[in-house]
């Protein structure tokens, strides 16, 4: 602190808190949330590496069953995630929480997944991304009735309209060349089916688990997404037979990294 500083001075330099813009007398101040060029750049990789996974999907369904697939992602990024869960103390997690993560896990990652693979056998990828990018919809509509302190706002909306606008500009190649027809219906709705349990999993998040540390809310997760979709493979998928490509182990290594690990770690 140099001469002359106050102590106030000094912590409203370096304080985090809220910014409040100028109001006129007799009201109240309005708080501005101070969004970071980190937290920026955490979401930008976010959208970036989400939105190129679904042709990599496409490209692993190729030669690999959607299901064995899906589970060979997750397993691959379970297994990256873990030193960095132990660093963060997963083993000092409680029970309580471990389960609870366990359990969304299954909502965030098993189910959606199964349905998102097993879609894409059907739907083409720019439709797939269009269906998907409904996600910012259910959630807003889920938070409204699960978090009391989530108000749903016509900006809100408006901002999730603009999204979904957003994906279909940029599919609109893909989505002049997809098809239709029974199949493509049923796949369809199983992608929005799976935009929404997404959806859900992510208010749960929002409801006594903020205390747990990024890394092990990631790695908890998606282990055990990855253990339902181990077991799901088993079942439905013993008799189908699977290609070892080049293109299939990119798709692998890729979705698994880029896919899952990095971008679940910068969401969280």
């Amino acid at each position: 602190m140099k001469p002359g500083d106050s102590p106030l001075a000094n912590r409203k330099a370096t304080s985090r808190e809220p910014e409040m813009s100028p109001c006129p007398a007799g009201r109240a101040p309005v708080h501005r949330p101070v969004v970071s060029a980190r937290v920026r750049l955490a979401w930008l990789a976010c959208c970036v590496l989400w939105g190129s996974t679904w042709l990599f999907i496409k490209l692993g369904l190729r030669d690999l069953p959607p299901l064995r697939f899906a589970a060979l992602r997750m397993t691959l990024a379970a297994l990256l995630l873990l030193p960095f869960a132990m660093r963060a103390g997963l083993l000092r997690s409680g029970r309580t929480a471990a389960l609870r993560v366990g359990a969304i896990g299954l909502i965030q990652i098993g189910v959606p997944y199964a349905l998102l693979f097993a879609a894409q056998q059907w739907v083409a990828s720019g439709l797939s991304a269009v269906l998907f990018a409904t996600f910012p919809v259910w959630l807003l509509l889920l938070a409204r009735v699960l978090l009391p302190a989530q108000p749903l706002s016509p900006a809100k909306l408006l901002a999730a309209a603009l999204g979904i606008a957003g994906i279909v500009v940029l599919q609109l190649p893909a989505l002049r060349s997809a098809g239709a027809g029974d199949r493509a219906a049923l796949g369809g709705s199983l992608i929005v089916a799976a935009a929404v349990l997404v959806a859900l999993a992510n208010v749960l998040v929002r409801r006594g688990l903020e205390a747990v540390p990024p890394a092990v809310l990631t790695f908890g997760q998606v282990f055990a997404g990855a253990a339902l979709l181990i077991v799901l493979a088993w079942t439905l998928e013993g008799g189908r037979s699977a290609s070892w490509t080049p293109g299939a182990a990119v798709a692998v290594v890729y979705l698994a990294i880029c896919g899952t690990a990095v971008p679940y770690l910068l969401l969280f």
